[in-house]
């Protein structure tokens, strides 16, 4: 198979940045260092299809380790960096991705990694398993399972499952608790402000953040705007979820309201039209929009086109939308995931805990897969224990452990 990228002269500066996470991704080195000896994957293939930056073209490098034949492309086109791309096709992976590529290429790109005929699959947002079930359905008989990294991708596969539809085992990669409680609330935490900030070079402090959605993602959002002085709001339709913001000291309201005093407004919900036309007509002068959320359709970019005289780049990443009344609005990062879109994604010790979930879910998929009937699976809760005590023996803490009488208590045994 021949790799489809935008330079190959690129590779020094990729394999620079892999080099670079590595020292900050102890539970992956203690899975390569066990399964690069011991080979599990030898024989099969796998089709990877995550945001292509380092952390990940660090994963993808030891399936290959681990024996796997690994085809990788990207899940979004303004997150793939071009150099992790070279540097990967450098190591003997099969790549198809370039930054900036048009919805026709990234499809395009998806298809040609599915011609290595892949026995597993690891899939961010759905697209890698919608194309599996639709144009490529000649491959289904080949699939032992998969994983799924996001909230957004997980929402689409149980919806697969109800209507009967799902051809394969899938396991929930983002429901596991080593994975959404460190990827979800740390990791989009920092790097979600780290590329507002660092697109827009303005202060934080002291504005009115509005966050829409307070799933693990928007408390993760909400808690690090807080942390850099802003006044947060929280705009929900989970009455649970809303108390809970209230709790935890946030002002909630419904968007209709936050859209008239929000400075910034940062989309965390999976969902669609969180922010659209009569949202837009009422905003601030200056308000910056931004979504941390899987795909980029919870702004609504139509609408907010149509009721623009002008829409231009005013910087890198910053789009301006003039209204007829001369207010102007800002888009961050066309309405991608700003953390990657603009900025690197999550540190790399975060993501560290999230791909030792994708290593063992495959893993596991290897050994039980064929066992598995087509459905949506939570990781096995013994994963998640091993991946907490690898990352903590990394950091130097030591743990109690129970008694024999105690585990008798607790029934555990």
């Amino acid at each position: 198979m021949e790799s489809m990228i935008r330079d190959i002269k690129l590779a020094p500066s990729g394999h620079d940045k892999i080099e670079w996470v590595k020292n900050f991704m102890p539970v992956m080195a203690a899975v390569d260092e066990k399964f690069s000896k011991t080979k599990p994957f030898a024989g099969k293939k796998m089709v990877i299809t995550l945001h292509l930056e380092a952390k990940t073209a660090y994963m993808a490098e030891i399936f290959k380790h681990a024996g796997a034949e690994v085809a990788i492309t990207g899940s979004n086109p303004l997150s793939t960096q071009d150099d992790i791309a070279a540097a990967l096709v450098e190591d003997g992976l099969h790549v198809f991705a370039w930054h900036g590529c048009s919805e026709e290429e990234y499809f395009t790109f998806i298809d040609k990694a599915l011609d290595i005929q892949p026995d597993i699959i690891i899939d961010d947002g759905g697209d890698l398993v919608h194309m599996l079930h639709t144009k490529r359905r000649e491959l289904l008989p080949h699939i032992l399972g998969g994983s799924e990294e996001t909230t957004t991708g997980v929402h689409r596969l149980r919806g697969l499952a109800k209507e009967g539809k799902l051809e394969f085992p899938m396991i929930a990669a983002n429901d596991a608790y080593m994975k959404y409680l460190f990827d979800n609330r740390y990791g989009t935490g920092q790097s979600t402000w780290d590329g507002i900030m660092r697109t827009t070079n303005l202060v934080i402090a002291g504005k009115n953040v509005v966050i829409s959605g307070y799933g693990w993602c928007g408390k993760g959002g909400a808690m690090r705007a807080r942390g850099l002085g802003a006044n947060v709001i929280i705009t929900e339709v989970d009455p649970i979820k809303a108390i809970e913001a209230v709790f935890d000291g946030f002002r909630v309201m419904p968007m209709d309201e936050a859209a008239k005093i929000g400075d910034i407004f940062l989309t965390l919900t999976g969902d669609k039209d969180v922010i659209r036309k009569r949202h837009f007509q009422v905003m601030k002068n200056g308000a910056m929009m931004a979504n941390s959320g899987h795909f980029d359709c919870e702004i609504n970019i139509p609408e907010l086109e149509q009721c623009s005289v002008s829409r231009r780049t005013v910087r890198n990443n910053i789009e301006e939308f003039r209204q007829p009344d001369g207010r102007k609005l800002y888009l961050l990062a066309e309405g991608r995931l700003v953390n990657l879109a603009a900025g690197d994604g999550h540190p790399a010790e975060i993501m560290d805990l999230s791909f030792g979930v994708q290593f063992f879910s495959a893993l596991h998929l290897l050994q039980h897969g064929r066992e598995l009937k087509p459905d949506v699976y939570l990781m096995p809760e013994e994963i998640n224990t091993k991946i907490a005590e690898i990352k903590l023996q990394s950091l130097g803490v030591a743990i109690d452990e129970l008694t024999a009488e105690q585990r008798a208590y607790l029934n555990l045994d």
